[in-house]
């Protein structure tokens, strides 16, 4: 029998590619998602798990369902049997986190806690969880290792991905028999390369790359700098880009750990290499072959110049290590902007 993974948020951008790396691997995942950062489908299924049972080519199970409502999600843990969970959903735009944090406390925090409620009354002790780097805040040093300080947090999602890290932490210390990984995402981009299933941003994209490459096909009409002061080579803000289908590959392998027995561990998933705004745009110029426009305007509030991973842990205790450099990454988010130049359900 396949081992059975509750997947929350499985129909998002970063849950889709990890769905379809879970089938690959021969796990059977079992997706809920209230839908509101994807595209419906035509029948069914959201438009992303389609997809995915179509590369895939192998039935994805799928339930419309909130977190937050902790009656449906014990009702779910009482159909099926679990061996573990991975933890997606949540809001995840810092910008609305910053003008709306109830909203983000109350989805995000209540939600996992719910989620946890079920699974301890279920017997389900294996989480992996989708965390971020925006908990390590301001940069105290680079590059950002696991050890570096946390909690220093320039907003709301931020401190959000915080304190559900720190409560799966206690419960790990309260509770013997639990196992966690906390994975820290650096900043994911590209898309399947199949151009299937790709990052589909619900209104104006929150994240540099969809913006560039919607900018690329003629969506937006050109990109906003924020700040080229920032003491960087050129002056832009740094970061550590990942193809999301290197970071899927990371879930697999924190999945394996849990098997170890492994209590609560964390891992940041990110290259090590930091590009700046202005080399994205010149990579993804390249892999488009059209200009990008862009304007410089002022600095965005909550941005620090440059933040970028040591992912050597992860390389040692998971035997993973991203595989796709810059060149793939944006050639990946062209051909799924290309073949789906309005997103999901609108081509």
């Amino acid at each position: 029998m396949a081992e059975r993974i509750l997947v929350t948020g499985g129909a998002g951008y970063i849950g889709s590619h990890c769905v379809l790396q879970l089938a690959e691997a021969g796990y059977e995942p079992v997706v809920v998602d209230n839908l509101r950062n994807a595209a419906a489908g035509p029948g069914a299924l959201p438009e992303s798990l389609r997809r995915v049972q179509r590369i895939a080519r192998t039935p994805i199970a799928f339930r419309e369902l909130d977190i937050t409502d902790g009656a449906a999600l014990r009702e779910l843990f009482a159909a099926h049997r679990f061996s573990a969970v991975m933890h997606f959903a949540g809001l995840k735009a810092v910008g609305e986190s910053v003008r709306r944090p109830l909203e983000y406390y109350g989805v995000n925090l209540t939600g996992t806690v719910r989620l946890l409620e079920a699974m301890e009354a279920h017997g389900v002790r294996n989480i992996v969880f989708s965390s971020s780097a925006t908990v390590y805040g301001d940069p105290q040093y680079l590059p950002l290792d696991e050890k570096h300080p946390v909690g220093g947090c320039t907003n709301p999602y931020g401190k959000s991905k915080y304190f559900i890290e720190e409560m799966i932490q206690d419960l790990c210390k309260a509770e013997k028999g639990w196992n966690a990984v906390l994975l820290r995402y650096f900043n994911p981009i590209g898309a399947h390369e199949s151009g299937m299933i790709g990052e589909d941003p619900q209104g104006i994209p929150n994240n540099l790359m969809p913006y560039v490459a919607q900018v690329a096909v003629g969506r937006q009409e050109f990109l906003s700098v924020f700040g080229n002061d920032y003491e960087t080579a050129d002056g832009t803000g740094v970061r550590d880009y990942i193809h999301v289908v290197d970071l899927a590959k990371g879930h697999i392998a924190a999945l394996k750990k849990l098997k170890e027995n492994c209590g609560c561990k964390i891992y940041n998933l990110g290259t090590g290499t930091g590009y700046s705004v202005l080399q994205m745009v010149r990579a993804m110029e390249k892999a488009s072959g059209r200009e990008i426009k862009y304007k410089i305007t002022g600095r965005r509030e909550g941005d620090v110049a440059a933040c970028y991973a040591n992912p050597e842990l992860a390389e040692r205790e998971l035997g993973w290590k991203a595989a796709f450099g810059l060149d793939k990454m944006c050639e990946d988010l062209w051909r799924w902007q290309l073949q789906n130049p309005m997103g999901y359900n609108k081509n």
